[in-house]
């Protein structure tokens, strides 16, 4: 299999559905002429044409709302927010009409679409755009929320969404386009709404997502050195949420810890933790903890950001103390 980037993968997974459907395109700010923020749609425009790779005003809420009603006349549109933090500017689209609307109207109709957005911080961009407020969006039903950390899951996750018949927020994490990690070079799809073990382990289980992922990784070969065997597991989709592999893990491990970069009130961890509690108490040897970031704005000064943000060192501490 090819080593390609996080950046290649998605990149590749845009082109091969667009060459295989042509109802598939693309609508965003610069993701045209100028190839995409993140350089991920760069040749799309003349390959595909203006009419497939469509550049739009700065304006969030136009750019899902032309999404939501071109899905619902039988395109398939991939609507990408430059940044998660300008979704706020199109909330209302999302989560009122997006997530509803094959509900509401009782599957008469439906929203095939894929906002693609970026999350996360880690690049000194500042409070307000480096957030990962990607429990906001799990928390309504309806619409499915897809956070890949690895090339292999996003190329695959990403070819899946944009064939679901609904709505699917597909998250990228700003610091992770130049991960690199095998992908096929045939044609293969990840089912959404499935959690996978990432790494096999017998003391302690580590559940993550995305930029967390890389830091529980990270963590459990450093405790490897210490005869410390952490099972990482990666959730891969936030809605649906996937937690059978968790309560499997803990059949062995009987310790627990959720490694997020978002805050920790009312997040992933929150949710995993809770509902860990209520189906699988029994299998609890210690306390749930866990990782993430300091309830602050981040900030931007790179020390203090990094200081805000879970480090691997915070999830080493973490697994020592479910330990002790």
């Amino acid at each position: 299999m090819a080593k390609i980037t996080m950046r290649q993968a998605i990149s590749q997974a845009l082109w091969e559905e667009m060459e295989r459907d042509e109802n598939v395109f693309i609508l965003g700010e610069e993701v045209g002429i100028w190839g995409g923020t993140y350089a991920v749609t760069k040749g799309f425009y003349d390959h595909f044409g203006e009419k497939r790779v469509r550049d739009t005003p700065i304006a969030e809420a136009v750019i899902v709302g032309a999404a939501i009603g071109a899905a619902m006349t039988g395109l398939r549109p991939i609507a990408e927010i430059m940044t998660i933090n300008f979704a706020f500017s199109a909330m209302d689209h999302i989560v009122n009409e997006a997530a509803k609307m094959r509900a509401m109207f009782g599957g008469q109709m439906r929203v095939p679409m894929v906002i693609r957005t970026v999350s996360g911080g880690g690049r000194q961009l500042g409070a307000t755009h480096s957030q990962t407020p990607d429990a906001v969006f799990a928390h309504f039903p309806g619409l499915k929320v897809v956070a890949p950390g690895t090339p292999y899951d996003a190329k695959g996750l990403l070819k899946a969404a944009i064939r679901s018949d609904d709505p699917v927020l597909f998250i990228e994490h700003a610091t992770m386009y130049q991960v690199r990690g095998e992908v096929p070079e045939e044609e293969y799809l990840v089912p959404i709404g499935q959690s996978k073990i990432q790494r096999p382990g017998r003391d302690v289980t580590l559940a993550a997502y995305s930029k967390g992922l890389d830091l529980a990784l990270k963590a459990a070969a450093q405790l490897a050195q210490e005869g410390i065997e952490a099972e990482v597991i990666d959730l891969r989709t936030l809605r649906p949420l996937d937690m059978q592999p968790i309560y499997q893990s803990l059949e062995k491990t009987n310790r627990l810890v959720v490694v997020e970069e978002g805050w920790k009130s009312y997040g992933v961890g929150a949710e995993i933790a809770a509902r860990t509690q209520e189906e699988a108490f029994d299998l609890l040897d210690a306390p749930i903890l866990r990782v993430a970031q300091k309830e602050v704005p981040l900030p931007y000064n790179s020390t203090l950001e990094q200081a805000a943000l879970p480090q691997v060192v915070d999830v080493i501490a973490a697994v020592q103390e479910v330990l002790r």
